[in-house]
């Protein structure tokens, strides 16, 4: 099966990553996204990661009602801070009977060339690539990839932690379920 796999921080999940994956399962060969929840992802720091235990839950809460969507915390027993190279080997192993893509903004495409083995993720992988505004692809990686144009929001987990700390309503930017547990938890207040 073809497996699209959407890693992330999903600090929190927001219906933009919901929208960008019911497009790219609409309009591609994948069968299925797999949400891999980052504990730590190597470009960003850490100072403001809700637990990782935390995030997983709220993405498990945004999908759990799309049999499509898979929620994996597969990188919670690897090593961190998170490399995607080491998360593609250890699923080929474990799965050999899949085909992996990895799904990524444009803004990620151009630091591509910046990740741990990227020639051979390029080499190895296709890429789904979502355009984002102000961010152009160019694949001068000679990569196989899939350009994509999703629907574009000017929304990022960053502007929804702002308006929690400064006391905002972020309803309508992530689903019911993810900003009653939010709302529950406390999280992103401090």
């Amino acid at each position: 099966m073809k497996i699209g796999l959407y890693f992330g921080s999903f600090n929190p999940i927001h219906i933009a990553h919901l929208i960008i994956a019911n497009h790219i399962l609409n309009e591609t060969e994948l069968k299925k996204i797999w949400f891999i929840v980052s504990p730590q992802n190597p470009f960003k720091s850490s100072a403001n990661l809700l637990s990782e235990y935390h995030r997983l839950h709220l993405v498990r809460l945004a999908t759990e009602d799309d049999t499509r969507i898979l929620v994996s915390d597969i990188e919670f027993g690897l090593a961190k801070p998170s490399f995607t190279i080491n998360t593609l080997t250890y699923l080929e192993e474990k799965y050999p009977q899949h085909e992996f893509g990895i799904i990524i903004g444009s803004d990620s495409f151009q630091n591509f060339h910046k990740w741990k083995n990227y020639e051979t993720i390029t080499k190895n992988f296709p890429i789904y690539v979502y355009k984002r505004n102000g961010f152009e692809i160019e694949n001068n990686l000679n990569a196989d990839l899939h350009i994509l144009k999703a629907p574009s929001l000017d929304l990022s987990a960053t502007q929804i932690r702002n308006q929690i700390k400064e006391g905002k309503s972020i309803r309508y930017m992530v689903p019911d379920k993810v900003l009653e547990e939010i709302e529950k938890g406390g999280y992103y207040k401090k």
